[in-house]
């Protein structure tokens, strides 16, 4: 399975960025999907995940701001996020919770980078 993450970039505090990502390959099922991030000398956080029953979490830092999302029938995962603070700025990973034959597996994208400017 791979999953190919999109839509990073710079922007000014205040501002929105939609991430992307899709997973690809032998694909059962998939439960959980989401996003971590993880900024410099700090540890991976969790930013928002998405259950197969549409049910999401957020991390504390992103309520309110941060919106996740998914398409069963694209295998994709979207995070929009609006109001954007410095504070932001992270490589942002997606995952995704996937079941074949047996047990559940995790798979993370590459990770894509979201400079948010002061």
């Amino acid at each position: 399975v791979q999953l190919q993450a999109s839509g990073g970039g710079l922007v000014q505090a205040g501002e929105s960025l939609r991430l992307s990502c899709v997973a690809s390959g032998r694909i059962g099922s998939i439960n959980r999907m989401g996003w971590y991030r993880q900024a410099p000398e700090k540890q991976r956080e969790l930013v928002a995940t998405i259950t197969a029953g549409i049910s999401t979490n957020y991390g504390d830092s992103v309520k309110g701001r941060f919106t996740v999302s998914r398409d069963n029938a694209k295998n994709a995962v979207y995070l929009q996020m609006n109001s954007l603070k410095p504070e932001d700025t992270a490589v942002y990973y997606c995952y995704v919770v996937v079941r074949n034959v047996g047990p559940e597996t995790t798979y993370w994208g590459r990770g894509t980078q979201v400079t948010v400017s002061s």
